[in-house]
């Protein structure tokens, strides 16, 4: 079972609205997410203006650290559109199984703007999860949605896509990752 480390609950939520996307390199892509234990107004807050930042940005998943907040929450809908598929708000998520069947697909992520490359991931995985009103769930998901799932559930555990690349693909995408590594380094003097 592939479970997020037992990690300390989140006193406060603490946002800075609107909301903007982290980019790679950002040291809070890596950092250690926090667990919710307050299911407050805050927290439907984080949700929806999650959903907000992930629409406008054209993705189909956001967790939060990808939004500067480092906690345990992530939102997706597989449609990628407000007016079409459902939104899924998932609050302390775990992994209770994952197949063996494995599926390679070309991802993409927020935080590593027109980068694509191949990452391997299990075609179907079963999660525990609570919701924005701290109700415990279960999930059996598999295809896209547990594409998605896994690629945001690695966020919230401090792995990035480029992680789970093989030496090939990452090969393939290296000058790539060094560009933003430049950026970010030229944003922070």
């Amino acid at each position: 079972m592939e479970e997020i480390k037992d990690s300390p609950a989140a006193e406060k939520l603490e946002l800075s609205l609107p909301l903007d996307l982290v980019y790679y390199p950002d040291p809070r892509l890596r950092a250690e997410n926090l667990r919710i234990a307050n299911f407050d107004e805050d927290l439907s807050t984080l949700a929806q203006e999650m959903f907000k930042t992930m629409y406008r940005t054209k993705g189909v998943g956001l967790a939060a650290p990808q939004v500067g907040v480092n906690v345990q929450v992530m939102v997706y809908n597989p449609e990628g559109d407000p007016t079409q598929g459902k939104e899924y708000v998932l609050v302390n998520p775990r992994v209770t199984k994952k197949s063996k069947a494995t599926e390679m697909f070309d991802e993409a992520c927020l935080s590593f703007p027109e980068l694509l490359g191949e990452v391997e991931r299990p075609s179907s995985c079963t999660v525990e999860f609570q919701d924005v009103n701290g109700k415990k769930k279960l999930m059996k998901l598999k295809g896209w949605q547990a594409r998605i799932f896994q690629h945001e559930y690695d966020h919230l555990e401090g792995k990035l896509f480029h992680d789970r690349m093989t030496e090939d693909v990452l090969n393939e995408v290296q000058q790539q990752l060094k560009v933003f590594e430049d950026v970010y380094e030229k944003q922070k003097k």
